[in-house]
């Protein structure tokens, strides 16, 4: 039997739809707790008022793991976009009305690993103002802030040199990577994946290579992150990458394995002095979201 056209409809509270999407991204209750400055409990009360309302279950869950069921893949799509309407509708009454476009410059590892998070928050805080990207290495980055090419540009640099209006956001450790089992590092010469002049990592590595005295050859060449993990993981060389970076199936290489020690950098922004209202809103977001990363220990 159908319900009357009159019977009113459940309504879905946003709140609990956010705690729902925080789940389907984080994959974890607990996670997704944090993230929506929860408890645990609260969260799964939350998500089994939901799945009472709509009479389906939205999660599959075992000892450890949580998977979205089909009907939660449905409901993913759904919540997001309403949640996106209700951002944008509120922004409209209590965030200024700024409008306009920011020229945004990155390196690509940090365009592949933190940019996504950056560009995700601001324009959800934002909504009115476009992000135009722009990846490449750092010193033709610094080349379009000085051509005003750009209105704010993130910069890898060895922190042995300081960049005139440059705002360091983070400093870590630079670590030699290897394949994980792999043996590339015994080899000699010592194979290396590097870049072209212009790269911090590089100025690093050569710069501790030629003081430790260490034989080495350019095994491998790439301008891009994925280029230098397909190198460490094939075992065709090492190369200096941040100690983030590391993945599971790389290793740290330090003098115990016969390599030498190569310090710190830094990762920089600088904006350009005549910044508009949009550029100082897009300075802060990525200021706030360095912060954040550096809270939860992402680096």
């Amino acid at each position: 039997m159908t319900a009357p056209l009159n019977h009113p409809l459940p309504l879905l509270e946003l709140d609990v739809l956010r705690t729902f999407v925080a789940i389907a991204e984080t994959g974890s209750f607990t996670a997704a707790a944090n993230a929506v400055f929860r408890t645990p409990s609260a969260v799964s009360m939350q998500i089994k008022k939901l799945e009472d309302v709509l009479g389906r279950a939205v999660f599959s869950r075992d000892a450890r793991s949580v998977s979205l069921t089909t009907d939660g893949e449905m409901l993913l799509g759904y919540a997001r976009r309403m949640l996106a309407i209700n951002r944008e509708a509120v922004s409209k009454f209590i965030i200024p009305d700024i409008t306009g476009v920011v020229r945004l410059g990155s390196p690509d590892d940090f365009g592949e690993r933190i940019l996504p998070h950056v560009l995700k928050r601001f324009s959800q805080s934002h909504p009115s103002i476009a992000v135009d990207v722009v990846i490449d290495q750092s010193i033709n980055l610094r080349r379009r802030m000085d051509d005003r090419a750009l209105d704010i540009t993130l910069l890898t640099n060895s922190v042995k040199v300081s960049l005139d209006g440059a705002e360091v956001l983070m400093t870590e450790p630079i670590v030699w990577a290897g394949a994980r089992g792999g043996c590339a590092h015994l080899r000699e010469p010592l194979p290396v994946s590097i870049w072209e002049e212009g790269c911090a990592w590089r100025a690093n590595a050569l710069d501790a290579l030629g003081r430790d005295g260490r034989n080495f050859r350019v095994a491998y060449m790439s301008a891009h992150t994925a280029g230098q993990r397909a190198a460490i993981l094939a075992d065709l060389a090492v190369a200096p990458l941040p100690k983030s970076f590391l993945g599971e199936d790389m290793v740290e290489l330090t003098t115990a394995d016969g390599l030498p020690e190569m310090g710190n950098y830094s990762l920089a922004m600088v904006v350009t002095p005549e910044a508009s209202a949009p550029v100082r809103a897009a300075a802060d977001h990525i200021r706030a979201t360095f912060e954040l990363f550096r809270e939860k220990g992402r680096f």
